[in-house]
């Protein structure tokens, strides 16, 4: 698969909740990033990890909101391993019924079909505030330096 395939087959089995297929899109040992999540960037670099992430923080979030890739927007760079791509999740809140938007830029290196390095920067703040997550954020930003991160 071409580094757009496996960006593409990533955010709509984000999207689909596709969680248990999701880590197989990734290289045995991978380097993802999240640098501007507010609860800290805590490296996943391997399929085992990211196995744990999506299959905790997926359900979490789809317990709380639907969401699908919209504004899909795939740039190429002088690396053929490397893409960047600029895309929106638009969704619902279950709870109320009222659309969101999360805008999002992926860098990812594709090498042999899986995903051997992301850095996703995503709107922490927008997918907090859909998933009704504010007072656990604004609770952790008081914590003192060094306690232990949510996700």
């Amino acid at each position: 698969m071409t580094p757009e395939e496996v960006f593409l087959k990533l955010v709509h089995g984000v999207a689909d909740r596709d969680f248990a297929v999701l880590p197989e899109l990734y290289a045995e040992q991978t380097d993802v990033r999240h640098p501007m999540n507010p609860y800290g960037d805590h490296p996943l670099l391997s399929r085992d990890a990211l196995r744990e992430h999506f299959g905790g923080v997926g359900p979490r979030v789809t317990e709380v909101v639907r969401f699908q890739p919209d504004n899909l927007r795939v740039h190429q760079t002088a690396d053929p391993e490397v893409i960047v791509a600029e895309f929106e999740y638009a969704g619902t809140i279950l709870a109320t019924g009222e659309p969101f938007r999360v805008p999002a830029i992926f860098v990812l290196r594709v090498r042999d079909g899986l995903i051997v390095e992301s850095r996703d920067y995503i709107d922490h703040l927008s997918m907090i505030r859909a998933r009704g997550q504010v007072d656990e954020l604004v609770a952790h930003l008081k914590e003192p330096a060094g306690a232990p991160a949510a996700s």
